[in-house]
């Protein structure tokens, strides 16, 4: 587990907790961003600039200390989700 500010780019990751307050966390879920989402780090400006991540096909900026709050999980064999074949109901029983 790590701070979504460490993540490497392109790296794609899931949201294990945020660390802050009842504001930080509503401030995130009206953001779209929940624990259990997969997320893609983008891009990261310099000198401590924002954090671009993607989440559910849209994108958006987070301030580092806000991503500095959101604990993520990173597993290097996960694929993109659009790549995933929908399971059949065969399947899932």
């Amino acid at each position: 587990m790590m701070a979504l500010d460490n993540v490497d780019l392109k790296r794609q990751v899931k949201v294990i907790l945020f660390d802050g307050g009842h504001r930080v966390r509503a401030h995130l879920n009206t953001l779209g961003i929940h624990v259990g989402d997969w997320l893609t780090v983008v891009e990261r400006a310099p000198f401590h600039g924002p954090v671009l991540v993607e989440v559910n096909g849209s994108r958006l900026a987070l301030g580092r200390g806000v991503a500095a709050k959101i604990h993520v999980d990173v597993d290097g064999d996960v694929e993109p989700l659009l790549s995933r074949a929908p399971e059949s109901e065969a399947e899932q029983r």
